[in-house]
């Protein structure tokens, strides 16, 4: 009772209090807010000479090199990504020259400024404040091929992580088609080349720690760019419900999540309710379940799960969010999101949202802003 009070008050000011979720709008129409999904995701056009591909990328591992000559794992019984028609290109206006501190106004509005740098920042690498309020300094890109990964809508520029995130990630990757099943990632949104807001889309993801990884395992082929902005996501829903598709939804799908949530390096994981039921039904009660406790039921994200990493260890600056609650999460909190009251309508007309200027963030930002 205790906690469905807390929600219901909260739901009258989502998104929850440090959250940030991965979509800009907690609603059923994450696919479409994030552009993984159905047609009518918004997006933006191509960044004029976007860097991504002339960088190099994190040093592979052993496990990764070994990785780029290891076979596929089989064919996975899961549905290939479905082709989208193609969206009418937006242009974008050209990066703002700024190349001072004292060239910016403290209420620019932020999105405007970080949305359009094309470069990462040329200073150590440092994650800046919090998830949904900071900057990245010293970014670095995941490569846009690897052994076992494809990074997705290219187009976007969105591909750049703090070195921790690129190496989960790498990580993730080989270990996910090597022991679970899972042919490779394709990965969607990191953060910007200095993090902060974004254009368009994400509210958190502004300081290179969170990444979308779609619910759609990477094919047998190197998907071609135009592939990449096309291709939309598969969700693990039934058509027009909040429940699982049996058809869609596989062992494997759980085991990669699972294998994503184990590592200590991540702080949570976000996805569709119905995905952490399915999660709480099919972990055995005497495994192991803590990794369950990472994994956070959030509105949307049944096209992709969404991992946000811990602050390094160390890192001046780094806001965390505060733990989890104790236990697997798999109780009274997931019976009050699979009941009718998150999705009903709130009595409370939704107040504008207020542009996050530069003075909202960090101080430090300015410098990541203006650094070449």
């Amino acid at each position: 009772m205790v906690i469905a009070q807390w929600f219901r008050r909260l739901r009258m000011r989502r998104p929850l209090p440090g959250a940030a979720e991965a979509s800009s709008r907690p609603s059923g129409l994450e696919g479409r807010a994030t552009g993984y999904g159905r047609p009518g995701g918004t997006r933006v056009a191509f960044v004029s000479a976007f860097v991504a591909l002339s960088f190099g990328s994190v040093p592979l591992s052993a496990d990764l090199a070994a990785a780029q000559s290891a076979s596929a794992a089989p064919h996975q019984q899961v549905p290939s990504p479905i082709a989208r028609p193609p969206l009418a290109t937006q242009p974008v206006d050209p990066p703002a020259q700024v190349s001072s501190v004292g060239d910016v106004a403290d209420d620019a509005v932020a999105r405007q400024l970080f949305g359009r740098a094309p470069t990462p920042a040329p200073l150590e690498a440092r994650s800046i404040g919090s998830y949904a309020r900071g900057c990245l300094a010293g970014a670095v890109p995941l490569a846009v091929d690897g052994p076992a990964w494809q990074a997705m809508r290219l187009s976007r520029n969105r591909n750049w992580g703090h070195p921790a995130l690129v190496a989960y990630l790498q990580d993730l990757a080989v270990a996910g088609r090597q022991s679970e099943g899972w042919n490779g990632l394709l990965v969607g949104d990191l953060s910007q080349p200095r993090g902060g807001p974004m254009l368009t889309g994400h509210r958190s993801h502004q300081i290179g720690l969170d990444a979308d990884i779609w619910l759609t395992p990477m094919p047998d082929w190197t998907l071609s760019r135009q592939e990449r902005e096309e291709l939309s996501a598969t969700s693990m829903l039934r058509e027009g419900t909040r429940q699982i598709d049996p058809n869609r939804w596989t062992e494997q799908h759980a085991r990669i999540i699972r294998r994503a949530a184990s590592d200590d390096r991540v702080a949570r994981i976000f996805v569709h309710p119905a995905i952490k039921e399915q999660l709480c039904r099919w972990e055995q009660p005497s495994a192991d379940r803590q990794w369950l406790r990472r994994v956070r039921p959030w509105y949307g994200h049944h096209y992709h799960f969404h991992i946000r990493l811990s602050c390094p260890a160390g890192m001046d600056g780094c806001e965390n969010q505060n733990p989890p609650p104790a236990g697997d999460g798999c109780g009274e909190e997931l019976a009050w999101w699979l009941g009718p009251e998150p999705w009903a309508p709130s009595d409370t007309p939704a107040r504008p949202r207020r542009e996050t200027t530069l003075a909202d963030l960090p101080s430090a930002c300015r410098q990541v802003l203006v650094s070449n």
